[in-house]
């Protein structure tokens, strides 16, 4: 029997060497034959059965419509496609600052930058923060998973900065780890306890967001396990639910009596409200002005979230960049602006981005995306190639439990840290010695619609010419 075996296999091995050689020989022989029968069917076959078809149909569709259009009809249900839309909105690329050359002389390189930043000047006591980048509301559970909240919250204590609690659980070393810590009041039964609500150093009320506006949702056990559920104190089999309003029969009196409340409990803490940006947002602020609040947080149309509704992400809302200039310029018409700060996100990527829309005359920017990339490097090849990065930083990620907290911070730290020198350099190249010096008389515009609609030059005519016809 042995022998039989013995035999076999020196068979089988003679085979597959000898179809080997035949390929190493014959490799040119057997490409030139398939190529010339590929080519022979899509040369000759009708369009309505060539493989061809394909070429027009996704230009015509596009290649994510034709696959989600595929995932809606396999499941018949509503998609929520996470990381937010994927459409080309009007955005800060085509502004540039204008550099000190030749009067004013750009700094030295060792000269320190003023980046600090006071949210809530009238607030009793204001939130003062080392850098003008806070961390997003990414919610832990819904979201996130402990190891990464843990990361962001350990990285926004070590540059100084203050993190957003999302409108998920609220663990209570996250509280204990983080520096400055901003509770996002959302439209949940969680989170709002007595004691966490006193422990934040900023409330958020949240109204809105850019990616899925005033919606709220339900999220069933299985889409939501671990410590998360008792952390949110939910029961075995309950739903988590995020309400559509804080209410019912919702009024804005309600909202002025909420904001004052908090502010009582909380001894003077800032209290705002943070919105998705649409096409009444002069009306929007004029309510939020009205119940009283210390900052607004605005959402562009560019803002991502884990998981919402493309109709909500593509079609609804405005572009950041819009929704900036609007709400200076509103809340200057109001002589509020230097009674409310306001904070900004959506689609803030890069250095550039969020010193712009400070220029602009934001008072901080929230990052989230690029935050949320930044603290998984490098760990987000363990996912690759068959998962997507987030895997290693969703609550339900199936990699979760590889990502490394001390890792997270120390990468975390670095893109806040390199983030902010960078800045600063740009800052030096424009002979400014804080950030507080900074505001749109140093921007230019190569896009004749985006400099007339944002109020700078237009980098084709003469800065005199500008400042005659004004």
């Amino acid at each position: 029997m042995s022998n039989i075996l013995y035999y076999l296999s020196l068979t089988m091995v003679s085979i597959l060497f000898i179809l080997f050689l035949i390929i190493l020989i014959g490799w040119r022989w057997l490409m030139k034959k398939i190529v010339k029968q590929m080519g022979k069917i899509i040369l000759s076959d009708s369009y309505q059965e060539n493989i061809i078809e394909l070429i027009p149909g996704l230009r015509h569709m596009g290649i994510q419509n034709m696959l989600e259009n595929s995932l809606r009809a396999e499941t018949g249900d509503v998609l929520h496609r996470p990381l937010g839309s994927s459409k080309k909105w009007p955005h800060l690329d085509p502004i540039t600052f204008i550099p000190a050359q030749t009067t004013p002389f750009p700094l030295d390189k060792d000269e320190d930058i003023d980046v600090t930043v006071t949210i809530g000047p009238n607030a009793k006591k204001p939130l003062k923060i080392q850098i003008p980048l806070m961390i997003s509301g990414m919610a832990y559970g819904i979201a996130l998973s402990e190891q990464v909240r843990l990361s962001l919250a350990e990285a926004a204590k070590n540059v100084g900065t203050a993190i957003n609690s999302g409108e998920g659980g609220v663990m209570p070393e996250e509280l204990d780890t983080a520096g400055k810590y901003i509770l996002q009041f959302s439209k949940t039964e969680w989170s709002k306890e007595e004691e966490k609500i006193k422990r934040a150093d900023m409330i958020e009320i949240k109204m809105g967001q850019g990616a899925i506006f005033g919606m709220g949702g339900r999220i069933s056990p299985k889409n939501l396990t671990g410590r998360a559920r008792k952390v949110m104190g939910l029961k075995e089999h309950e739903d988590a639910v995020i309400f559509d309003n804080f209410f019912e029969n919702q009024t804005l009196q309600d909202l002025k009596e909420l904001v004052e409340k908090l502010r009582d409990l909380t001894d003077g803490i800032p209290i705002g409200v943070k919105i998705g940006t649409g096409g009444n947002i002069e009306e929007d602020i004029d309510h939020l002005i009205n119940l009283g609040v210390d900052f607004i947080a605005i959402d562009g149309g560019q803002a991502a979230t884990l998981g919402a509704p493309p109709v909500l992400s593509d079609d609804m809302g405005i572009p950041t960049l819009h929704a900036v200039i609007r709400a200076v310029h509103h809340l200057e018409k109001r002589n509020m602006k230097e009674q409310i700060s306001l904070i900004v996100s959506g689609g803030l990527f890069v250095p550039g981005h969020f010193l712009k829309v400070l220029a602009l005359g934001a008072d901080a920017v929230y990052l989230g995306s690029a935050i949320l990339f930044a603290v998984s490097h490098p760990q987000t090849l363990s996912t690759l190639p068959f998962e997507p990065p987030t895997q290693v930083a969703w609550n339900q990620g199936k990699f979760k439990d590889q990502f490394k907290i001390e890792v997270g911070v120390k990468s975390a730290e670095n893109f806040l840290t390199a983030c902010v020198e960078e800045m600063k350099v740009a800052l030096r190249a424009m002979g400014k010695r804080s950030l507080k010096e900074l505001s749109k008389k140093d921007l230019v515009s190569y896009d004749e619609l985006t400099a007339k609609m944002v109020g700078i030059p237009f980098t084709f005519e003469a800065l005199e010419n500008k400042q005659k016809e004004d």
